[in-house]
């Protein structure tokens, strides 16, 4: 019988150091392994740590690495050129001869942002071992994300530090999104650009919409029909080596989940293993169905009616004109939003903020219409 060590992911860490400090100074930050470490201990056992560089040249970088218990492989001065070459090469051979000679180191991570490292990431998985990639988010090239199975942002992670010593800014790259603009006219609303009307609203309806369709997914491909947050966690990955919680404000993947959990998406039960619950759509009223059928019938009346999508505001009196004592708490939803959110979810509808007009559209998808 395996013991918990024994599934337990090993990992073995290869660093580019030249690639990803120049890349973090280049950006006012200053790398540091300690927090690297740190987000990889939570995903396993650190078998093995090796950085790559002519220690020469970085000289001041030689403490922290020691500290974090990170070997120092020596690149011999030559031409910059010729250096960076051979510390490639060193760095590639290694890791494959670890991972011909050692079948218990079940995870790669590779520290760099260069895609001279892509063949190497596609060789590791070919011999059936997952790979992590990590590099800094201005200075890694765009195929090397795609290639592994996880990619973490350097700039990202909890602990790093500015070049002056101070923490850098929470990231803002989820303040708006890109959206169908409003008017009065549909056509000329559904061709602009709509920002959210908070950081990471519009982010957090479309992780609602991502969850549910991976979760929906698995859900069909499974036999039993069972699915554990670990396997959500690896298909969205699947999805999108950079995804991260962290991105929609929440401090891990468990805390994601409850709060999709209170927002009455899903729900978390006891799963085969502690501390990996398994992940179910929540059960609603039968009348969720034929509620979500009415919301989407009123939004198609009142758009041929008004010429274009209408607003949120003044909705819910349209439904209820349309189905006298309409509430969406009889339905489990804790205010109308909630309840169009959750249609959104679906598919039924889709919604977007309109910045100028302060707010929300609603419309049929092509794909719901009929």
């Amino acid at each position: 019988m395996s013991s918990p060590e024994n599934l337990e992911e090993r990992l073995a860490v290869f660093i580019d150091h030249e690639n990803v400090a120049i890349g973090a100074r280049s950006v006012g930050l200053r790398f540091d392994p300690k927090p690297l470490m740190d987000a990889l201990a939570e995903r396993g056992r650190l078998i093995a740590r090796k950085a790559y560089a002519d220690w020469n040249l970085f000289r001041e970088d030689r403490r922290g690495m020691v500290d974090a218990n990170v070997e120092l492989v020596e690149i011999p001065q030559r031409s910059d050129s010729v250096r960076k070459n051979a510390a490639d090469i060193q760095m590639a051979v290694d890791a494959i001869e670890l991972a011909l000679t050692r079948d218990f180191v079940s995870t790669f991570v590779i520290v760099s942002g260069d895609s001279d490292f892509t063949p190497l990431v596609g060789k590791l998985r070919e011999l059936n071992r997952r790979v992590i990639g990590v590099g800094v988010k201005g200075s890694t090239s765009a195929m090397l994300p795609g290639a592994c199975d996880e990619f973490l942002f350097y700039d990202r992670l909890d602990g790093v530090q500015r070049l002056d010593g101070r923490s850098p800014a929470a990231p803002s790259d989820g303040a708006g999104r890109s959206g169908r603009g409003r008017s009065k006219k549909a056509a000329s609303r559904r061709g602009g650009e709509a920002a959210a009307p908070a950081a990471g609203e519009g982010d957090l309806q479309a992780l609602e919409r991502l969850v549910t369709r991976t979760l929906s997914g698995l859900q069909g491909s499974s036999t039993d029909g069972v699915v554990l947050s670990s396997n959500l966690k690896r298909a969205l990955l699947r999805k999108d080596p950079t995804f991260a919680e962290q991105d929609y404000g929440f401090r891990g993947f468990r805390e994601m989940l409850h709060h999709l959990a209170e927002q009455k998406v899903l729900v978390l039960s006891e799963g085969t293993a502690q501390g990996d619950p398994q992940v179910e759509f929540a059960e609603r009223s039968s009348g969720v169905d034929e509620a979500f059928d009415l919301l989407r019938r009123t939004v198609a009346e009142l758009t041929e009616e008004l010429g274009g999508d209408p607003p949120l505001s003044g909705l819910k009196d349209q439904v209820r004109k349309r189905q006298p004592g309409f509430s969406e708490k009889d339905l489990g939803y804790g205010g109308f939003l909630q309840f169009c959110k959750a249609a959104v979810a679906r598919g039924v509808l889709q919604m977007d903020w309109e910045q100028e007009d302060e707010e929300y559209y609603l419309y049929v998808p092509e794909d719901a219409e009929g």
